[in-house]
């Protein structure tokens, strides 16, 4: 009596370690939450809003001020010119968002093509739409494309691609030449983008966000999806948004109306006020989160650690094989938090099929002394897995 693409789902993976981290006290370098509050502007144009104005239905499309203020940002930050009444739908998070790009675009049998890793809620999502994946296997240190791989994804079945980056959870991006060939064989074959670009705003090295959506021939094939949540370090807050080409945004809107309808208002206005008037956020958050991930990184290397290279998102990643352990990193993440008190996430949870089972992702959004510790406590771990598998 349950259907059986959600009833056969495990427990996520982000679940299950954040428990095993309460359950043990351990450190939780394992799901991606920051441990800062936040920008204090918004959080108090949030409480200003919940008592000071309406906290009736706003609209279904989200508040007009909310989606001139999305409409203006990228306006500022990729150059693109977006029409805020017809061409962009706020949600209650970026998870909404993916549901109803799935849920509106995918017809039964429909090929969908999806690159390994990936977050964990796309395969149900597309299998639930009636949408059939087609998986590529990007590798470790680049985690690319290329052209003879997306010759074997693509066939005259393919109606869409879904795209994440700056990319959960290799900490990757996608540069311009990547994205000039996927849009290549997306017109080739008519094929909308789904692009899930949350973490757009948490760059590093002076690395620059691309979006797929400003790339020739992509504007009226591209669903670009954002996230206040990321943007602001608010991920309790679940207000996201789509941006999409009128007839798009029709079809887009349809789903969104049956699935929450709305998001709070005063959410929808004080991210409004942050994105109207950012002050240096955007450069003193991913300043701040580079110098966490350095000192991570540094941490992990003084321990003798093989650390990937990474350019976003709040998360880093150990190759575990290169680091001198000799187990698999599902295997490794349990002793590591249950013997040795600290939680990652290990990257083969994020492959459907043919896993890299050699890396572990951990997430440095976090004070400087849980890093430092955090750093300590795997080490400890190497050393035990090391005498438990000799």
């Amino acid at each position: 009596m349950a259907n059986p693409i959600y009833s056969a789902l495990p427990t996520t993976i982000f679940t299950v370690m954040s428990g095993l981290a309460a359950e043990h006290g351990a450190i939780n370098l394992g799901q991606g939450f920051p441990d800062a509050p936040g920008p204090r502007r918004i959080l108090d144009a949030a409480a200003h809003a919940l008592t000071e104005k309406s906290n009736q239905y706003p609209p279904m499309p989200g508040l007009l001020e909310l989606r001139a203020a999305v409409a203006r940002h990228y306006a500022t930050t990729q150059s693109l010119e977006l029409d805020p009444t017809r061409e962009i739908t706020v949600t209650s998070g970026a998870t909404e968002a993916l549901a109803c790009a799935f849920l509106s675009l995918i017809a039964p049998g429909d090929e969908v093509v999806l690159f390994q890793p990936l977050y964990d809620a796309y395969l149900p999502m597309v299998r639930r739409a009636g949408g059939v994946p087609r998986l590529a296997r990007l590798e470790p240190p680049n985690w690319r494309w290329d052209r003879a791989m997306l010759e074997t994804l693509f066939t005259p079945r393919t109606r869409m691609v879904v795209v994440n980056t700056p990319l959960n959870p290799t900490a990757s991006l996608f540069d311009a030449a990547d994205l000039a060939l996927l849009a290549e064989f997306c017109v080739r074959h008519a094929a909308v983008a789904v692009c899930d670009e949350v973490w757009e705003q948490v760059v590093f090295d002076g690395r620059a966000h691309r979006t797929l959506i400003g790339v020739p021939g992509m504007r009226e094939r591209t669903v670009k999806i954002g996230s206040a949540g990321k943007m602001f370090g608010l991920t309790g807050w679940k207000v996201g948004w789509l941006v999409a080409a009128p007839e798009l945004t029709r079809v887009l809107s349809k789903a969104h109306q049956f699935l929450t309808f709305t998001t709070p208002p005063n959410l929808q206005w004080a991210v409004a006020e942050g994105l109207e008037d950012p002050g240096d956020w955007f450069e003193v958050m991913p300043r701040d989160l580079q110098a966490s991930r350095d000192r991570l990184s540094a941490a992990l290397r003084a321990e003798g650690f093989s650390v990937l290279p990474g350019s976003g998102t709040y998360f880093l990643n150990v190759d575990l094989a290169a680091s001198g352990v000799h187990e698999g990193d599902a295997a490794f993440a349990l002793r590591a938090v249950k013997e040795a008190g600290v939680a990652g996430i290990p990257v083969s949870a994020f492959y459907e099929s043919d896993p890299v089972a050699h890396v572990l992702r951990l997430c440095f959004a976090k004070a400087d002394a849980t890093l430092d510790e955090g750093a300590r406590r795997l080490a400890r771990a190497r050393d035990l897995s090391r005498a438990a598998v000799r």
